[in-house]
């Protein structure tokens, strides 16, 4: 089957993008990104070797293809977006768009597979707003009994059992009229440019957490770890981003969750830099103590691709806990959900076996009839944590998404 990029004349805003085929994926920071219409392939992946077997179906679709690329680059010729499940037991996806249009560093392509000539694209109008008529409903479990989990983990982190656990919760919005993903997305990216925006297999959302990037040989991951909500007050919330990075609750938690990803990053690279000290990251309501891990992949190695690494990172203390094994099943023993693809890798690897992969936070899975939403929230439990601050925490966490919904 061909595969063509060509270079596109005009910039389309990506998520105003249209063809003839309706959005199927995207992956959108500010102006910058992809977004697939159609699906040429997809397939779903269960079991502890999930990440191979999905490396092995992405390379043997590959070879499948004859790829004129006359653009170059990272994210341009084919690409297969993916979003894997939190555990083993949940299926996750791979899926190649037909029309896959690109944008970065004010260049914008186009790849389409097939032989016809250049898909045309065009902007969209004004869409009619359809009132969705939300109706929200309690979670797998009700909020007093999450924060009764909470201290449970708090007292068994101070028996000595584990060091952080991640617990998370959910709450499901139900709709009279089906909810628009591109109206979804547009609605994200407006709100949220600094994060990037994803949807893979109607889980949509907008991630601030960069799991891994690999290009060519560069290797980069942002650690999030520590939140404090915003009060729309600037001076009192620069008061706050201070207060966040003294913080020897917050600063442990992110110790941790920064320690996790270099011992997995290292094996793989021949250097890596981490900063002494993390950076304050104001999002539109929270701020979070952020490092950027970076690293170089070993030169004389086998070719390491972007699944090799996602593999080797997840789960991060950032969305598990430390450490890693006991921290999982904590998780499996006292949360009391089924996580599905949330806090998994979410992202796109193109043909040279580059990408980004973000974690799948600040998020939801939309039902089939795309008529109810189930959205997500996590937070990293330690022995300084509070259940009530706990609960406030993801509230805030939730909101991205609820703003989102509700103002469409």
């Amino acid at each position: 089957m061909q595969v063509t990029t060509e270079i596109l004349g005009s910039h389309p805003q990506l998520s105003q993008a249209i063809t003839d085929r309706e959005i199927s994926t995207s992956w959108i920071r500010g102006e910058e990104g992809l977004i697939g219409f159609g699906v040429y392939k997809e397939a779903t992946f269960t079991g502890a070797h999930r990440f191979a077997d999905a490396s092995a179906w992405w390379r043997k679709e590959l070879a499948e293809l004859s790829i004129a690329n006359n653009v170059h680059g990272a994210g341009t010729g084919p690409i297969a977006f993916l979003s894997f499940a939190f555990t083993d037991a949940s299926e996750s996806r791979l899926v190649i768009p037909e029309i896959i249009i690109g944008q970065k560093g004010g260049k914008s392509w186009i790849t389409w597979i097939g032989s016809e000539n250049q898909p045309a694209i065009n902007s969209l109008g004004g869409e009619q707003r359809v009132p969705l008529n939300l109706q929200w409903e309690p979670g797998s479990i009700a909020t007093d009994e999450w924060t009764k989990r909470v201290a449970i983990a708090v007292d068994r982190i101070k028996a000595g059992e584990f060091e952080k656990v991640v617990l998370a919760r959910d709450l499901t919005a139900k709709s009279d009229n089906e909810i628009s993903t591109r109206a979804l997305i547009t609605r994200l990216a407006e709100n949220y440019p600094t994060t990037w925006v994803f949807l893979v297999a109607n889980l949509i959302g907008a991630t601030p957490e960069l799991l891994v990037r690999l290009s060519k040989s560069l290797v980069t991951s942002r650690v999030l770890a520590g939140t404090i909500r915003k009060t729309g007050d600037e001076d009192r919330d620069l008061g706050l981003a201070a207060s966040l990075a003294k913080s020897s609750k917050d600063l442990e938690e992110h110790e941790y969750a920064v320690r996790s990803v270099a011992d997995a990053l290292s094996p793989f690279c021949s250097s890596t830099n981490v900063p002494e000290s993390p950076f304050v990251l104001h999002l539109a309501n929270v701020m979070h103590l952020a490092t950027d891990v970076t690293g170089v992949v070993n030169e004389g190695a086998s070719r390491v691709d972007l699944l090799t690494l996602i593999q080797a990172l997840h789960p991060s203390a950032a969305v598990c806990g430390t450490p890693t094994d006991k921290a999982r099943n904590v998780i499996a023993d006292i949360e009391g959900m089924d996580r599905n693809r949330y806090a998994g890798p979410v992202g796109w690897i193109d043909a040279r076996g580059d990408g980004e992969v973000g974690i799948a936070l600040r998020c939801g899975e939309l039902a089939a009839d795309n008529r109810s939403i189930r959205l997500f929230a996590g937070c990293g439990i330690v022995a300084g944590s509070d259940p009530e601050a706990e609960l406030a925490e993801s509230q805030a966490k939730l909101l991205p998404m609820r703003t989102a919904l509700e103002t469409l």
